[in-house]
């Protein structure tokens, strides 16, 4: 990877964790997008609705890049869908307490990962109507159309600017990618309770291999993983 340039650190936010208005939450089921994320960027994107009604605080943040967790509720007939395990039912302030030595674990039927994601109109793409575009940071093997996302957003990584190239684009967004997983894999910044994993590359400019490191933080996470509020559909219910 090319060294940063010097206006681009590759940690955020302060390492005590999050600071208002930050977190900040939005839920939904994922939407088809733009369908580039995959095709030509090689960087799937899982859409959100953008509604001002349900998310309030949306109109009012600046266009750009954000990164935080997020928590899908993924089938049970999808290829990364993580058997729940047997735990009292969990509250907004109460996290069943477990670990994973190899996937991120949750509850309620819900798996929490790290992403990075964007709000605004991609200028390079010269959208015209605001969305909320999401790479979780995690390799699925298949789509998750309809299931279940939440986001809580930890922080602002830059602003939305325009390129004079794919290429550009492509390289800013793995950047974005690195300053996520490395400002996340901070205690106050990682969930309290629940293990999480996270692929963490070398140093920037070094000829190193990427390891998995598990984290368990200081972060209330409990939101992510509370029981979903959505109806079950049959095949759920029949555990197909």
């Amino acid at each position: 990877m090319a060294a940063p340039a010097p206006n681009r650190p590759l940690v955020v936010g302060d390492p005590s964790g999050p600071f208002p208005p930050y977190p900040l939450r939005m839920s939904g089921q994922v939407i088809s997008g733009f369908g580039r994320g995959s095709k030509e960027l090689g960087i799937p994107t899982a859409n959100l609705p953008v509604d001002d009604a349900l998310t309030p605080w949306i109109s009012s943040v600046p266009s750009g890049v954000y990164f935080g967790w997020a928590s899908l509720n993924l089938p049970p007939s999808h290829p990364d869908s993580t058997p729940t395990p047997t735990t009292p039912t969990t509250t907004e302030t109460e996290i069943p307490d477990w670990s994973s030595s190899s996937r991120t674990r949750g509850a309620n039927g819900f798996t929490v990962y790290p992403m990075v994601m964007s709000i605004g109109y991609n200028p390079f793409y010269k959208n015209t109507v605001r969305s909320a575009e999401v790479h979780v940071l995690h390799d699925f093997g298949a789509d998750f159309y309809g299931a279940e996302m939440r986001l809580l957003i930890t922080g602002f990584i830059r602003e939305e600017k325009d390129y004079s190239g794919l290429e550009a684009l492509i390289a800013d967004i793995k950047f974005d990618c690195e300053v996520a997983k490395r400002s996340l894999a901070r205690e106050g910044w990682a969930p309290r309770g629940v293990d999480v994993e996270i692929d963490l590359p070398g140093e920037a400019g070094e000829d190193r291999g990427v390891e998995k490191v598990v984290m368990r933080g200081e972060l209330d996470c409990a939101w992510l993983i509370r029981p979903s509020q959505l109806p079950k559909e049959k095949g759920d219910e029949e555990g197909k």
